[in-house]
């Protein structure tokens, strides 16, 4: 049987990819699973690998079998049985409901050193997407130039989106500018928002965020390193020596709040037993 391929003469609208996704009923956690599922099938075709089995596939994209066989039930793809998945075949298929086998105009918003680092990452271009253009509010950042392309003022950002039918608008601002650009994105039409600044944005329903903060992984990184290393957190542990100020002064004032409850509950009762109860009411308020 021949494998369909993408048709150069068909541009369908940049929302089609997502509505039929939606209707076809595919969850949102398999459409989150797709693009892993995409890397490695790219990694295979590479390698002019043929066919994949799902527990292969399912191994190199970092989830069990029996979940990539279902979210690719969804697809429509359910393999050979004794053969496999057909690489290439696969690729398309799940480019195709990724919306990838078009070309997807993307505007970059502040251009401090994620933005330039953003700006010049050869990946986006491999996987159906071009910087339309840079964008910063910055008079000393304007009119320079990165990855080959000129920084705009923000005042163009209106025309840009119109001119170049640009619905992904990328957020690399300082966080308290972000809410005030994401605004001017929906306003122009943009209906898809990746932000990397470290702030909650507000937008009105049929626009879509996700939010990449750098800052929230390396905490839950930090966490499972400290348990690796055997350190429990603890009131006195001396884990706490080796945190941000603002952590150790938080810590500071819990341990005097629970030994002032201590100390105004023995001279109420001097002569009581001390339990387990008399512990958690020392630092439980009334």
């Amino acid at each position: 049987m021949g494998r369909p391929s993408p048709s150069s003469s068909q541009t369908p609208d940049q929302g089609a990819a997502r509505r039929t996704s939606r209707a076809r009923g595919i969850p949102e956690a398999t459409v989150a699973r797709l693009p892993l599922y995409l890397r490695a099938l790219t990694a295979l075709s590479e390698r002019s690998v043929p066919t994949v089995s799902s527990e292969e596939l399912a191994a190199a994209a970092g989830v069990n079998s029996a979940k990539l066989r279902k979210d690719f039930s969804y697809l429509g793809s359910y393999g050979t049985r004794g053969v496999g998945y057909d690489v290439e075949y696969l690729v398309y298929q799940i480019s195709r409901e990724l919306g990838l086998t078009q070309d997807w105009p993307v505007v970059i918003v502040g251009i401090g050193n994620l933005g330039h680092a953003l700006a010049n990452y050869g990946g986006f271009a491999s996987r159906g997407f071009r910087v339309a253009a840079l964008l910063d509010a910055d008079v000393n950042v304007v009119g320079s130039t990165a990855a080959g392309l000129p920084v705009r003022h923000m005042d163009e950002l209106e025309d840009i989106v119109a001119a170049q039918h640009v619905s992904i608008g990328v957020i690399t601002t300082p966080p308290g500018a972000a809410q005030q650009v994401c605004d001017r994105l929906v306003e122009a039409g943009v209906t898809s928002i990746l932000n990397f600044a470290p702030t909650v944005l507000t937008v009105p329903d049929g626009v879509d965020v996700r939010k990449v903060d750098l800052s929230i992984e390396l905490q839950i990184l930090a966490f499972h390193e400290q348990r690796k290393a055997g350190d429990e957190p603890s009131a006195g542990d001396s884990v706490l020596d080796r945190a941000p100020g603002p952590v150790r002064a938080a810590a500071a004032k819990l341990r005097r709040a629970a030994g002032g409850g201590k100390a105004e509950q023995a001279k109420a009762a001097p002569s009581a037993k001390g339990g387990p109860d008399d512990d958690l009411s020392a630092v439980m308020p009334a």
